[in-house]
């Protein structure tokens, strides 16, 4: 099974802006860092990668997990770091929908950051990391030309699960990975953000290679090239975003554990 998102690389105008503010004020360690490109590890089991582009850039959407009992600690954290959170139409800026509560910010290329918890997640399963005590990146959006064909392509290669089911957006879960499904030009919300399909490689942690043999099969059925890399990657593009496939020592009961819908 997909356990969760491992490696998410981004594109960006200014490699040392991204470091001065996913490192000097969200305090992400540094993994590895060039001229042209810069990685962070804002978890024990997750990697951000940020490579300088010199093409227009289409802002992504990305949401990070936090415990429920540290949430208002965290809030304040990003307030006394100076990061500008954004408002809603009606001026709030915490959202509390009734699970749990979340608030949104940008960074300096645009993307759509989000701060998330909810209160049936069990705080005693991952330790918290870092100054924002992030849990694991639980969110990812894929503006698509089909919410209803990318979604049921989730489903055949990934065994996900699906939730929200709508027209125009969707959640497609695997473990703790939850891929937000939205149509080209629907709203990020709370900023009414045009949702347009940024450049993105995504790393897909799995249980075991057996279930990569099950999703190359997937994809000879459906006549979509891949590659093996090192051995153990399974490398693949589908409208245009770029998912890779390893792996990884994130066990697959952490999400059963975490109490999380779909884990099984």
């Amino acid at each position: 099974m997909i356990t969760h998102f491992s490696h998410l690389d981004l594109n960006t105008v200014s490699v040392e802006a991204a470091k001065q503010f996913y490192h000097d004020q969200l305090q992400f360690p540094i993994v590895t860092q060039s001229d042209r490109e810069i990685s962070f590890k804002p978890t024990e089991y997750f990697t951000l990668t940020f490579k300088q582009s010199f093409e227009p850039l289409a802002p992504a959407h990305i949401a990070f997990e936090v415990p429920y009992s540290e949430f208002a600690n965290v809030y304040r954290q990003l307030r006394q770091k100076n990061i500008h959170v954004l408002k809603w139409p009606d001026g709030k800026i915490v959202d509390d929908f009734g699970k749990g509560k979340n608030v949104y910010f940008r960074d300096g290329d645009g993307n759509l950051l989000e701060i998330i918890t909810h209160n049936y997640i069990k705080e005693d399963v991952l330790s918290p990391s870092g100054a924002l005590k992030i849990l694991y990146l639980r969110e990812v959006g894929f503006p698509v030309d089909s919410v209803a064909e990318f979604r049921e392509l989730l489903v055949q290669l990934f065994d996900f699960k699906l939730s929200n089911l709508s027209d125009d957006f969707t959640f497609a879960i695997g473990g703790t990975a939850h891929a937000v499904i939205s149509s080209k030009g629907r709203k990020w919300i709370p900023i009414a953000m045009t949702a347009l399909p940024p450049c993105l490689s995504l790393k897909l942690g799995v249980t075991n290679p057996n279930f990569i043999d099950k999703v190359r099969t997937n994809l000879d059925n459906r006549s979509i090239h891949y590659e093996m890399k090192e051995e153990s990657e399974l490398h693949f593009r589908v409208q245009g975003y770029h998912f890779i496939l390893c792996p990884t020592d994130f066990s697959e009961n952490i999400p059963y554990k975490l109490n999380l819908p779909y884990s099984r």
